[in-house]
């Protein structure tokens, strides 16, 4: 992975439009180097996620919007590492807000209210560059990806990761909603994903190709596991399960294992009871 320096504005990829990247000051084991924020364009300007609330990091942003003033504020999700700090950035830039209102529920940020309602197809049009909303429901349901349309860039938040993959986040996640979700992708003509975290990849089909392959490759797991353990409570399961991850990662992993559990359930592929899950007659 490339190394870029936290708070420097550093290219993206060979663009027309310059896209900047600025690395959030936030490393640790979910965020990887740190949350990706993005600056977009020469003259009327959108940053996308500029991640949680920090002094320094909204200096640097406005460092790097400089004169030209910021037009509108980009979010791909409400979650803490995203989108805290669009608030203190437009209180100093007058910017407006684009993205969805957080979730009822816990874990979202709850001040993030977008100027107005956005919805999947909505396109920006920012005069020398257009981005186009796409509604990307799987990690949680209020999550946006923004197609940069002049340069078929897209920013895919924690949608898809550069590295690792997302967390699926039950109830308000689904596994279902987020392998349609990548399908959907597949359909479009990208040419570079630029995710919320990790670096710039770009061979964006065989990513989501790879991507739709873990996970169903994951469930299969799910299926044998339960077909060699027999009726298993979610504490044995995950370790069988996730036997390739580290430890201190289990707690996330056992929510994406839910995630496929709901998945099998709604399928009529795996049934729930006294909080053992059960295989099926059909996949045994």
């Amino acid at each position: 992975m490339t190394v870029f320096e936290p708070g420097l504005p550093t290219p993206v990829a060979d663009t027309t439009i310059p896209v900047l990247r600025i690395l959030g000051r936030n490393p640790g084991p979910m965020t990887g180097p740190g949350t990706n924020s993005y600056l977009i364009g020469c003259e009327r300007l959108c940053l996308i996620d500029p991640g949680p609330i920090n002094d320094l990091q909204l200096d640097n942003f406005l460092t790097a919007i400089g004169g030209t003033g910021l037009e509108y504020i980009l979010v791909t999700h409400t979650h803490g590492d995203h989108s805290p700090a669009s608030i203190p950035l437009r209180d100093a830039t007058g910017a407006e807000l684009i993205g969805m209102a957080a979730p009822e529920v816990e874990g979202n940020d709850k001040s993030f209210i977008p100027n107005r309602l956005w919805q999947h197809g909505d396109v920006l049009d920012c005069g020398e560059y257009s981005i186009k909303l796409l509604h990307t429901p799987g990690h949680v349901s209020n999550h946006i990806c923004f197609l940069l349309e002049q340069e078929k860039l897209l920013f895919t938040g924690d949608h898809v990761l550069q590295g690792t993959t997302s967390v699926i986040l039950p109830p308000d996640g689904d596994m279902g909603a987020y392998l349609d979700s990548l399908r959907y992708l597949q359909t479009l003509e990208l040419s570079y994903l630029a995710p919320g975290h990790g670096d710039i990849m770009g061979r964006p089909q065989e990513e989501l190709k790879n991507l739709i392959t873990h996970r169903l490759n994951r469930e299969q797991k799910v299926v044998d596991c339960l077909l060699q353990l027999g009726p298993s409570e979610m504490d044995s399961l995950v370790l069988s399960v996730y036997d390739d991850v580290a430890t201190h990662l289990i707690p996330w992993a056992k929510r994406t294992l839910l995630a496929h559990l709901i998945k099998l359930e709604r399928e009529g592929r795996v049934t729930l009871e006294s909080n053992l899950y059960v295989l099926t007659k059909e996949d045994e």
